[in-house]
């Protein structure tokens, strides 16, 4: 173990990279201002294998955060529960240091969508969402922190802003927020608002983690400019001005670089967390 490796129980407010099995010697050899790593649930809920042998291993250096993609929290009907007894063994069995999960939904009765989609701001999808949290916070016997979604689109129905809807959330449930920085920039972009308004009107007191990561530019039916939060990518430098000024609200934070497609070899990567460690100073 390093002698500067971060209590596993606490994340580091310094640079974390999405881990990927391809950089785990490079990881370990070189990790640079990484001090902390992100993991998705579902691809650790195995009862053995190299998997869980490479988290076992990296946890002796950097803290660990559980990131999950497929609870549809949002969903309206009930959440599954063999899913969360699988993610109450995961989490029981590594001790992250964090999980959280996204403000969204994914499952259709019995079908589970590959996309996380958008959910309308009323009370009732307030009180639905509410819920959810404190089954999962109750069974995995931790708070979690929810993350904001990018968004493409808005509802007519919606009657609160999505920073109003996750500040009540924490009034309700005592959970934590997840603040994707990149995801900001996306939605302001794609919905015609201010990213720095979003953040300023952002409960950044209950912030415990940050993420950063790349994006797609495309353009949408009527030839205006859509981004896709596709996480295949460099951080652009809009993304980093973001960031910078997000910290000088909320302090020194945990921040991941999340590159979840096209993934570059280690050193592409290792420079995306050189350049996180130099905004968070």
């Amino acid at each position: 173990m390093r002698d500067d490796a971060p209590r596993i129980d606490i994340l580091p407010n310094a640079p974390g990279v999405g881990f990927k099995a391809q950089h785990f010697d490079a990881l370990l050899a070189d990790p640079g201002p990484v001090r902390w790593i992100e993991v998705h649930a579902e691809n650790y809920m195995g009862d053995g294998g190299r998997p869980l042998a490479q988290l076992t291993a990296l946890q002796e250096d950097f803290a660990l955060s559980v990131h999950g993609v497929g609870l549809s929290i949002g969903g309206e009907g009930p959440l599954d529960r063999d899913h969360l007894a699988r993610l109450k063994r995961l989490c029981d069995r590594v001790q992250p240091a964090s999980f959280s999960e996204h403000l969204a939904w994914s499952t259709h009765g019995a079908e589970y969508l590959s996309d996380l989609l958008p959910l309308p701001y009323t009370e009732q999808t307030l009180a639905r969402v509410a819920q959810h949290i404190d089954e999962v916070q109750q069974l995995l016997g931790r708070p979690m922190l929810l993350e904001n979604p990018s968004s493409y689109l808005a509802f007519d129905a919606s009657t609160l802003s999505e920073t109003d809807f996750l500040a009540e959330l924490v009034e309700r449930c005592g959970c934590g927020l997840l603040l994707d920085v990149n995801n900001v920039f996306v939605s302001a972009t794609n919905l015609g608002l201010s990213p720095q308004a979003y953040i300023d009107a952002f409960p950044t007191e209950h912030v415990g983690e940050i993420h950063v990561g790349g994006h797609d530019a495309d353009t949408d039916d009527h030839g205006a400019l859509l981004l896709i939060d596709s996480h295949g990518k460099a951080v652009v430098d809009p993304v980093w001005e973001l960031l910078r000024a997000t910290l000088a609200q909320t302090g020194p934070k945990p921040v991941l670089v999340e590159w979840d497609n096209d993934v570059p070899d280690w050193p592409e990567l290792r420079a995306e967390a050189e350049r996180a460690a130099q905004v968070l100073v």
